[in-house]
Protein backbone atom coordinates (compact mmCIF):
# COMPACT_ATOMS: atom_id res chain seq x y z
CA UNK A 1 0.00 0.00 0.00
CA UNK A 2 1.78 2.95 -0.85
CA UNK A 3 1.78 6.41 1.57
CA UNK A 4 1.47 10.17 0.98
CA UNK A 5 4.84 12.27 0.93
CA UNK A 6 3.49 13.65 4.47
CA UNK A 7 2.63 10.65 5.91
CA UNK A 8 6.21 9.10 4.96
CA UNK A 9 7.89 12.17 6.08
CA UNK A 10 6.57 11.94 9.59
CA UNK A 11 7.55 8.43 10.01
CA UNK A 12 10.85 9.27 8.83
CA UNK A 13 10.72 11.75 11.36
CA UNK A 14 9.86 9.07 14.11
CA UNK A 15 12.62 6.79 13.72
CA UNK A 16 15.13 6.78 16.31
CA UNK A 17 18.49 8.14 15.99
CA UNK A 18 21.12 8.21 18.94
CA UNK A 19 24.04 8.49 20.13
CA UNK A 20 24.44 5.73 23.10
CA UNK A 21 22.84 3.37 23.60
CA UNK A 22 20.57 2.33 26.98
CA UNK A 23 22.25 -0.54 28.42
CA UNK A 24 22.68 -2.32 31.87
CA UNK A 25 26.06 -2.77 33.57
CA UNK A 26 26.37 -6.79 32.81
CA UNK A 27 25.49 -6.01 28.69
CA UNK A 28 28.57 -3.37 29.14
CA UNK A 29 31.16 -5.47 29.95
CA UNK A 30 33.70 -5.01 32.49
CA UNK A 31 36.49 -3.01 30.13
CA UNK A 32 35.76 0.46 30.63
CA UNK A 33 37.26 1.11 27.30
CA UNK A 34 35.18 -0.18 24.67
CA UNK A 35 34.38 0.30 20.99
CA UNK A 36 31.11 0.08 19.18
CA UNK A 37 29.74 0.26 15.82
CA UNK A 38 27.28 2.46 15.13
CA UNK A 39 24.20 1.83 12.28
CA UNK A 40 21.43 4.46 11.61
CA UNK A 41 18.08 2.92 10.93
CA UNK A 42 19.93 -0.50 10.82
CA UNK A 43 17.28 -2.79 11.77
CA UNK A 44 13.25 -2.26 13.13
CA UNK A 45 12.42 -2.87 16.67
CA UNK A 46 11.29 -5.98 18.01
CA UNK A 47 8.37 -4.24 19.99
CA UNK A 48 7.23 -1.46 18.00
CA UNK A 49 8.74 -2.24 15.10
CA UNK A 50 10.54 1.52 13.63
CA UNK A 51 13.37 1.62 12.31
CA UNK A 52 16.16 2.68 15.06
CA UNK A 53 19.96 3.02 15.09
CA UNK A 54 21.56 -0.09 15.89
CA UNK A 55 24.78 -0.42 18.54
CA UNK A 56 27.34 -3.57 18.54
CA UNK A 57 29.86 -4.15 20.29
CA UNK A 58 32.44 -7.14 22.64
CA UNK A 59 31.83 -6.68 26.07
CA UNK A 60 35.36 -8.62 27.13
CA UNK A 61 37.29 -11.50 26.03
CA UNK A 62 36.50 -14.45 24.78
CA UNK A 63 32.80 -12.88 25.06
CA UNK A 64 29.97 -13.33 22.21
CA UNK A 65 29.13 -9.51 20.24
CA UNK A 66 26.27 -8.37 21.56
CA UNK A 67 23.76 -5.58 19.50
CA UNK A 68 20.53 -3.75 20.89
CA UNK A 69 17.13 -5.22 20.15
CA UNK A 70 14.49 -2.50 20.44
CA UNK A 71 14.49 1.12 20.25
CA UNK A 72 14.99 3.50 22.84
CA UNK A 73 11.46 4.37 22.71
CA UNK A 74 10.29 0.94 24.05
CA UNK A 75 13.21 0.65 26.81
CA UNK A 76 12.37 3.85 28.57
CA UNK A 77 8.80 2.73 28.33
CA UNK A 78 9.62 -0.50 30.31
CA UNK A 79 12.86 1.15 32.17
CA UNK A 80 14.74 -1.94 30.72
CA UNK A 81 18.10 -2.69 28.79
CA UNK A 82 18.49 -2.51 25.06
CA UNK A 83 19.94 -5.95 24.89
CA UNK A 84 18.99 -8.02 27.75
CA UNK A 85 15.34 -6.27 28.70
CA UNK A 86 15.78 -6.92 32.07
CA UNK A 87 15.06 -3.94 34.60
CA UNK A 88 17.62 -1.01 34.62
CA UNK A 89 17.34 -0.76 38.80
CA UNK A 90 17.06 -4.59 39.65
CA UNK A 91 18.31 -5.88 37.42
CA UNK A 92 15.24 -9.17 37.12
CA UNK A 93 12.64 -9.55 34.26
CA UNK A 94 9.92 -7.40 33.76
CA UNK A 95 7.48 -9.91 34.93
CA UNK A 96 9.03 -10.18 38.36
CA UNK A 97 9.20 -6.64 38.45
CA UNK A 98 5.56 -5.88 37.95
CA UNK A 99 4.64 -8.59 40.57
CA UNK A 100 6.59 -6.84 43.50
CA UNK A 101 6.11 -3.57 42.56
CA UNK A 102 2.12 -4.46 42.03
CA UNK A 103 1.43 -3.09 38.81
CA UNK A 104 0.15 -4.21 35.65
CA UNK A 105 1.08 -2.27 32.53
CA UNK A 106 -1.07 -3.77 29.43
CA UNK A 107 0.87 -2.47 26.43
CA UNK A 108 -1.18 -2.69 23.34
CA UNK A 109 -0.25 -5.49 20.84
CA UNK A 110 -1.70 -4.38 17.60
CA UNK A 111 -0.53 -2.25 15.04
CA UNK A 112 -2.71 0.58 15.57
CA UNK A 113 -2.59 0.57 18.73
CA UNK A 114 0.56 0.29 19.58
CA UNK A 115 1.32 3.28 17.05
CA UNK A 116 -0.65 5.41 19.35
CA UNK A 117 0.27 4.82 22.35
CA UNK A 118 3.79 4.74 21.46
CA UNK A 119 3.09 8.60 20.44
CA UNK A 120 1.41 9.15 23.87
CA UNK A 121 4.56 7.76 25.27
CA UNK A 122 7.05 9.64 23.67
CA UNK A 123 5.36 12.77 24.50
CA UNK A 124 5.21 12.23 27.92
CA UNK A 125 8.89 11.34 27.84
CA UNK A 126 9.69 14.25 25.74
CA UNK A 127 7.98 16.65 28.95
CA UNK A 128 9.57 14.23 31.92
CA UNK A 129 13.52 15.11 32.79
CA UNK A 130 14.34 11.51 32.03
CA UNK A 131 15.74 10.25 35.78
CA UNK A 132 12.16 8.49 36.32
CA UNK A 133 10.10 6.06 34.13
CA UNK A 134 7.20 7.48 32.75
CA UNK A 135 3.55 5.97 32.47
CA UNK A 136 1.80 3.36 35.46
CA UNK A 137 5.66 2.40 36.32
CA UNK A 138 6.47 5.82 37.29
CA UNK A 139 3.31 5.66 39.73
CA UNK A 140 4.06 2.81 41.36
CA UNK A 141 5.94 2.68 44.77
CA UNK A 142 9.56 3.23 45.27
CA UNK A 143 10.51 -0.13 46.30
CA UNK A 144 9.05 -3.71 47.13
CA UNK A 145 10.25 -6.31 49.83
CA UNK A 146 10.84 -9.24 47.28
CA UNK A 147 12.50 -6.92 44.99
CA UNK A 148 15.68 -5.99 47.46
CA UNK A 149 15.90 -9.60 48.53
CA UNK A 150 16.11 -10.74 44.39
CA UNK A 151 17.72 -7.61 43.36
CA UNK A 152 21.40 -8.64 41.88
CA UNK A 153 24.06 -6.07 43.02
CA UNK A 154 26.70 -7.24 40.90
CA UNK A 155 26.97 -7.89 36.94
CA UNK A 156 27.05 -11.54 35.64
CA UNK A 157 28.96 -11.19 33.37
CA UNK A 158 28.76 -14.86 32.24
CA UNK A 159 25.69 -14.18 30.30
CA UNK A 160 27.83 -12.49 27.85
CA UNK A 161 29.62 -15.74 27.11
CA UNK A 162 29.19 -17.34 23.53
CA UNK A 163 26.66 -19.39 22.38
CA UNK A 164 27.61 -23.53 22.45
CA UNK A 165 29.33 -24.97 19.33
CA UNK A 166 26.94 -26.60 17.69
CA UNK A 167 29.42 -28.82 15.13
CA UNK A 168 31.35 -29.58 18.43
CA UNK A 169 28.33 -30.49 19.75
CA UNK A 170 28.07 -33.37 16.60
CA UNK A 171 31.99 -34.06 16.66
CA UNK A 172 32.54 -32.32 13.43
CA UNK A 173 34.37 -29.29 14.35
CA UNK A 174 37.84 -28.70 13.41
CA UNK A 175 38.11 -25.15 14.61
CA UNK A 176 39.54 -26.46 18.35
CA UNK A 177 40.94 -24.15 20.26
CA UNK A 178 40.35 -21.32 17.46
CA UNK A 179 37.02 -21.84 17.91
CA UNK A 180 34.86 -18.66 18.89
CA UNK A 181 31.97 -20.70 20.30
CA UNK A 182 32.20 -22.70 23.61
CA UNK A 183 32.81 -26.62 22.98
CA UNK A 184 30.66 -27.44 26.27
CA UNK A 185 28.04 -30.18 26.85
CA UNK A 186 24.31 -28.41 25.94
CA UNK A 187 21.38 -28.15 28.39
CA UNK A 188 18.55 -30.53 28.43
CA UNK A 189 15.99 -29.60 25.87
CA UNK A 190 13.10 -29.66 27.80
CA UNK A 191 14.75 -27.34 30.29
CA UNK A 192 12.09 -24.42 30.21
CA UNK A 193 15.20 -21.86 30.46
CA UNK A 194 16.08 -23.14 26.82
CA UNK A 195 13.11 -22.12 25.02
CA UNK A 196 12.69 -17.97 25.69
CA UNK A 197 11.29 -15.69 23.66
CA UNK A 198 12.20 -11.51 23.74
CA UNK A 199 8.61 -10.17 23.22
CA UNK A 200 7.30 -12.79 26.39
CA UNK A 201 10.32 -11.11 28.39
CA UNK A 202 9.59 -7.67 27.36
CA UNK A 203 5.07 -7.81 27.74
CA UNK A 204 5.73 -10.18 31.49
CA UNK A 205 4.09 -13.30 29.95
CA UNK A 206 5.16 -16.56 30.09
CA UNK A 207 8.84 -15.76 31.20
CA UNK A 208 10.70 -19.23 32.60
CA UNK A 209 13.28 -16.88 34.05
CA UNK A 210 10.60 -15.04 35.97
CA UNK A 211 8.57 -18.10 37.07
CA UNK A 212 11.91 -19.79 38.42
CA UNK A 213 13.09 -16.25 40.23
CA UNK A 214 9.33 -16.24 41.59
CA UNK A 215 9.45 -19.67 42.97
CA UNK A 216 12.70 -18.74 44.92
CA UNK A 217 11.00 -15.76 46.16
CA UNK A 218 8.16 -18.17 47.47
CA UNK A 219 10.74 -20.29 49.42
CA UNK A 220 13.20 -17.55 50.93
CA UNK A 221 14.08 -17.49 54.58
CA UNK A 222 12.95 -15.35 56.90
CA UNK A 223 14.41 -14.07 60.17
CA UNK A 224 12.46 -15.08 63.21
CA UNK A 225 12.28 -13.61 66.40
CA UNK A 226 14.02 -14.63 69.50
CA UNK A 227 11.60 -15.48 72.23
CA UNK A 228 14.40 -13.78 74.80
CA UNK A 229 12.64 -10.12 75.48
CA UNK A 230 16.47 -8.83 76.75
CA UNK A 231 17.66 -9.99 73.07
CA UNK A 232 18.58 -6.32 71.13
CA UNK A 233 21.57 -6.97 69.29
CA UNK A 234 21.57 -7.04 65.68
CA UNK A 235 24.60 -9.82 64.07
CA UNK A 236 25.99 -7.71 60.23
CA UNK A 237 28.14 -9.98 58.18
CA UNK A 238 30.23 -9.98 55.25
CA UNK A 239 31.42 -6.19 56.00
CA UNK A 240 34.72 -6.40 53.96
CA UNK A 241 37.30 -3.79 55.08
CA UNK A 242 35.74 -0.93 53.45
CA UNK A 243 32.78 -0.38 55.76
CA UNK A 244 33.52 1.77 58.54
CA UNK A 245 30.92 2.14 61.60
CA UNK A 246 30.02 5.52 60.70
CA UNK A 247 28.44 3.98 57.55
CA UNK A 248 26.57 0.91 59.81
CA UNK A 249 25.28 4.14 62.11
CA UNK A 250 23.85 6.13 59.42
CA UNK A 251 21.73 3.21 58.42
CA UNK A 252 20.92 1.49 61.66
CA UNK A 253 19.85 5.43 63.28
CA UNK A 254 16.77 5.47 61.35
CA UNK A 255 15.25 2.94 63.31
CA UNK A 256 16.12 3.59 66.78
CA UNK A 257 18.58 4.80 69.48
CA UNK A 258 21.39 2.65 69.18
CA UNK A 259 23.66 2.29 72.52
CA UNK A 260 26.71 0.45 71.16
CA UNK A 261 28.40 -0.64 67.82
CA UNK A 262 30.69 -2.81 67.85
CA UNK A 263 32.79 -4.03 64.91
CA UNK A 264 35.13 -7.37 64.73
CA UNK A 265 37.26 -6.71 62.06
CA UNK A 266 39.01 -10.38 62.10
CA UNK A 267 35.65 -11.62 60.90
CA UNK A 268 34.54 -8.90 59.41
CA UNK A 269 31.03 -8.57 61.31
CA UNK A 270 29.60 -5.90 63.35
CA UNK A 271 27.77 -6.28 66.23
CA UNK A 272 24.67 -3.34 66.45
CA UNK A 273 23.23 -2.75 70.18
CA UNK A 274 19.64 -1.13 70.52
CA UNK A 275 18.35 0.92 73.66
CA UNK A 276 14.85 -1.02 72.83
CA UNK A 277 13.25 -3.89 71.62
CA UNK A 278 11.29 -2.21 69.36
CA UNK A 279 14.02 -0.74 67.51
CA UNK A 280 16.00 -3.82 67.01
CA UNK A 281 12.85 -5.49 65.65
CA UNK A 282 12.20 -2.74 63.07
CA UNK A 283 15.61 -2.90 62.08
CA UNK A 284 16.04 -6.22 61.66
CA UNK A 285 12.33 -6.47 59.52
CA UNK A 286 13.71 -3.69 57.53
CA UNK A 287 17.25 -4.54 56.93
CA UNK A 288 16.76 -8.64 56.61
CA UNK A 289 18.35 -9.93 53.06
CA UNK A 290 17.79 -6.07 52.25
CA UNK A 291 21.19 -4.32 53.52
CA UNK A 292 23.26 -2.88 50.96
CA UNK A 293 26.11 -0.67 51.52
CA UNK A 294 29.16 0.58 49.25
CA UNK A 295 27.59 -2.11 46.90
CA UNK A 296 27.94 -5.06 49.51
CA UNK A 297 25.07 -7.13 50.42
CA UNK A 298 25.22 -7.59 54.11
CA UNK A 299 23.78 -10.58 56.43
CA UNK A 300 21.80 -9.54 59.00
CA UNK A 301 20.61 -11.97 61.74
CA UNK A 302 19.41 -11.77 65.44
CA UNK A 303 22.52 -11.51 68.28
CA UNK A 304 21.98 -14.31 71.18
CA UNK A 305 22.29 -14.28 74.31
CA UNK A 306 25.17 -14.77 76.95
CA UNK A 307 23.98 -18.16 77.97
CA UNK A 308 23.27 -19.75 74.99
CA UNK A 309 26.14 -18.24 73.04
CA UNK A 310 28.57 -20.27 75.55
CA UNK A 311 26.81 -23.32 75.49
CA UNK A 312 26.98 -23.36 71.24
CA UNK A 313 31.04 -22.37 72.12
CA UNK A 314 31.94 -24.95 74.15
CA UNK A 315 30.07 -27.19 71.73
CA UNK A 316 31.96 -26.08 68.64
CA UNK A 317 35.19 -25.71 70.35
CA UNK A 318 35.15 -21.85 69.65
CA UNK A 319 36.57 -19.81 72.85
CA UNK A 320 35.00 -16.67 73.92
CA UNK A 321 36.70 -14.15 72.05
CA UNK A 322 35.75 -16.14 68.93
CA UNK A 323 38.88 -18.34 68.17
CA UNK A 324 38.50 -21.62 66.98
CA UNK A 325 40.64 -24.14 69.98
CA UNK A 326 42.59 -26.72 68.17
CA UNK A 327 41.77 -29.98 69.87
CA UNK A 328 45.03 -31.36 72.16
CA UNK A 329 46.68 -34.20 70.58
CA UNK A 330 47.14 -37.36 73.10
CA UNK A 331 43.86 -36.94 75.12
CA UNK A 332 40.79 -39.12 74.78
CA UNK A 333 37.35 -38.16 73.35
CA UNK A 334 34.71 -37.41 75.43
CA UNK A 335 33.36 -40.38 77.18
CA UNK A 336 30.48 -42.08 76.76
CA UNK A 337 27.38 -41.42 79.16
CA UNK A 338 27.07 -44.20 81.67
CA UNK A 339 24.11 -46.78 81.56
CA UNK A 340 20.94 -46.17 83.45
CA UNK A 341 20.74 -48.61 85.98
CA UNK A 342 17.40 -49.76 87.22
CA UNK A 343 16.57 -51.24 90.81
CA UNK A 344 14.87 -54.86 90.08
CA UNK A 345 17.36 -55.22 87.38
CA UNK A 346 20.38 -57.85 89.38
CA UNK A 347 23.62 -56.69 88.60
CA UNK A 348 25.73 -58.85 86.79
CA UNK A 349 29.28 -58.90 87.56
CA UNK A 350 30.61 -61.84 85.81
CA UNK A 351 28.54 -61.28 82.59
CA UNK A 352 26.41 -64.18 82.42
CA UNK A 353 24.21 -64.64 79.72
CA UNK A 354 20.54 -64.89 80.51
CA UNK A 355 19.25 -68.14 81.16
CA UNK A 356 22.24 -70.00 81.21
CA UNK A 357 23.11 -72.18 84.27
CA UNK A 358 26.55 -71.69 85.80
CA UNK A 359 29.22 -74.26 85.93
CA UNK A 360 30.30 -75.28 89.20
CA UNK A 361 34.13 -76.17 89.14
CA UNK A 362 36.38 -76.51 92.43
CA UNK A 363 39.56 -74.55 92.37
CA UNK A 364 42.22 -75.88 94.56
CA UNK A 365 45.50 -74.64 95.08
CA UNK A 366 48.65 -76.92 96.10
CA UNK A 367 49.70 -77.26 99.47
CA UNK A 368 52.68 -75.16 100.63
CA UNK A 369 55.72 -77.25 100.79
CA UNK A 370 56.24 -79.59 104.21
CA UNK A 371 52.36 -79.46 104.57
CA UNK A 372 50.04 -82.66 103.27
CA UNK A 373 47.52 -82.34 100.72
CA UNK A 374 44.05 -82.34 101.67
CA UNK A 375 42.16 -85.74 101.75
CA UNK A 376 39.68 -85.49 98.66
CA UNK A 377 36.60 -84.03 99.45
CA UNK A 378 38.10 -81.25 101.95
CA UNK A 379 39.48 -78.01 100.02
CA UNK A 380 38.45 -74.66 99.46
CA UNK A 381 34.57 -74.03 98.62
CA UNK A 382 32.68 -74.56 95.35
CA UNK A 383 32.76 -71.38 92.99
CA UNK A 384 30.03 -70.66 90.14
CA UNK A 385 31.89 -69.65 86.90
CA UNK A 386 30.24 -68.67 83.71
CA UNK A 387 31.77 -68.95 80.81
CA UNK A 388 35.01 -69.09 81.49
CA UNK A 389 36.58 -72.00 79.16
CA UNK A 390 38.03 -75.35 80.46
CA UNK A 391 38.79 -75.87 84.66
CA UNK A 392 42.52 -76.01 84.89
CA UNK A 393 43.88 -79.47 85.55
CA UNK A 394 44.18 -80.56 89.50
CA UNK A 395 47.50 -80.49 91.17
CA UNK A 396 50.66 -82.94 90.64
CA UNK A 397 49.77 -84.82 93.80
CA UNK A 398 46.02 -85.14 93.09
CA UNK A 399 46.58 -86.33 89.49
CA UNK A 400 45.76 -89.73 88.52
CA UNK A 401 49.09 -92.43 87.45
CA UNK A 402 49.63 -91.92 83.65
CA UNK A 403 52.18 -90.79 81.29
CA UNK A 404 55.01 -89.39 83.47
CA UNK A 405 56.51 -86.34 80.69
CA UNK A 406 59.95 -84.69 83.06
CA UNK A 407 61.36 -87.65 84.81
CA UNK A 408 61.81 -84.94 88.19
CA UNK A 409 57.98 -85.18 88.26
CA UNK A 410 57.97 -88.83 88.93
CA UNK A 411 56.52 -89.82 91.85
CA UNK A 412 57.92 -93.45 92.15
CA UNK A 413 61.40 -91.83 92.07
CA UNK A 414 61.10 -88.88 94.46
CA UNK A 415 60.02 -91.51 97.22
CA UNK A 416 63.23 -93.78 96.65
CA UNK A 417 65.25 -90.44 96.77
CA UNK A 418 63.52 -89.42 100.12
CA UNK A 419 63.95 -93.50 101.11
CA UNK A 420 67.83 -92.94 100.48
CA UNK A 421 67.90 -90.08 102.56
CA UNK A 422 65.59 -91.90 105.32
CA UNK A 423 68.38 -94.36 106.12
Amino acid sequence: MATSLGANTYNRQNWEDADFPILCQTCLGENPYIRMTKEKYGKECKICARPFTVFRWCPGTRMRFKKTEVCQTCSKMKNVCQTCLLDLEYGLPIQVRDTGLDVKDDVPKSDVNKEYYTQNMEREIGNSDGTRPVGILGKAPSSSEMLLKLARTTPYYKRNRPHICSFWVKGECKRGEECPYRHEKPTDPDDPLADQNIKDRYYGINDPVADKLLKRASTMPRLDTPEDKTITTLYVGGLGDTISDAELRNHFYQFGEIRTTTIVQRQQCAFIQFATRQAAELAAEKSFNKLIINGRRLTVKWGRSQAARGKEAIKDGVSEMGTRLDPVPGLPGALPPPPALEEDTPANYFNLEAGTSPNVMNISLPPPPGINPLPPGFGPPMFHMGSMGPPPPPPMGMRPPGHIHYPSQDPQRMGAHAARHGD
